[in-house]
């Protein structure tokens, strides 16, 4: 083969590789320039709540008491995933059964619900054991002590915002990642979805 041919062969192969190459990778850096570029966003999220970007760990606690008056020990809401409820004053009617959706929550997770669990996060020591049927081994509640700063509360509230509203619910994670915040009200089979989603992609907790 004379050199000539060689080149020519060498080019048909860069070309052949040029176009596979294409072929492959130019609908994965489209779909980058058009996502990344703010070409193209998709109007609807798959999920339902509001993801918090970026991630925001959450301090220890040091500020909580239980309803028996007794304090908070500081790995609150660490090494499981916790679904927290606020709550400000008395746990009414709504308040009750708010916390009985999160309880199908819960169970809704099968096998996994043991990595989940409820917690009632209070402005204020302002309900009982027996009004909140914290018998229920998956529910634990804690509320800001009036001698210190609610710190982990303001954690959990939006930017702007002193303390969380009540009845908005938070999903933190094992490490206290705080990572989803869906508002009153809400809805039960997107919460269900967003967290056996979290879960099957998370080993931890």
């Amino acid at each position: 083969m004379t050199t000539r041919s060689k080149d020519a062969a060498r080019q048909r192969g860069r070309l052949q590789f040029l176009a596979l190459a294409a072929i492959f990778l130019g609908p994965v850096l489209l779909a980058f320039w058009m996502y990344y570029g703010g070409h193209f966003i998709p109007s609807q999220r798959v999920n339902h709540g509001e993801l918090v970007l970026p991630v925001r760990t959450l301090p220890h606690a040091a500020d909580l008491v239980s309803p028996a008056g007794s304090v908070v020990g500081p790995q609150f809401l660490r090494g499981r995933w916790n679904l927290v409820y606020i709550v400000a004053g008395s746990c009414d009617l709504v308040c009750r059964n708010d916390l009985a959706e999160l309880k199908k929550v819960r169970l809704a997770m099968d096998h996994e619900r043991d990595r989940v669990h409820r917690v009632v996060l209070g402005h204020a020591p302002c309900c009982s054991a027996e009004e909140l049927g914290t018998d229920d081994p998956d529910l634990t509640a804690a509320y800001a002590d009036s001698g210190s700063g609610p710190s982990l509360l303001a954690a959990l509230a939006a930017a702007g915002e002193p303390l969380p509203p009540a009845r908005e619910v938070y999903v933190v994670d094992p490490l206290g990642n705080l990572v989803m915040r869906f508002g009153p009200d809400v809805d039960r089979k997107g919460l269900i979805k967003d967290l056996d989603k979290l879960l099957r992609l998370s080993h931890i907790g």
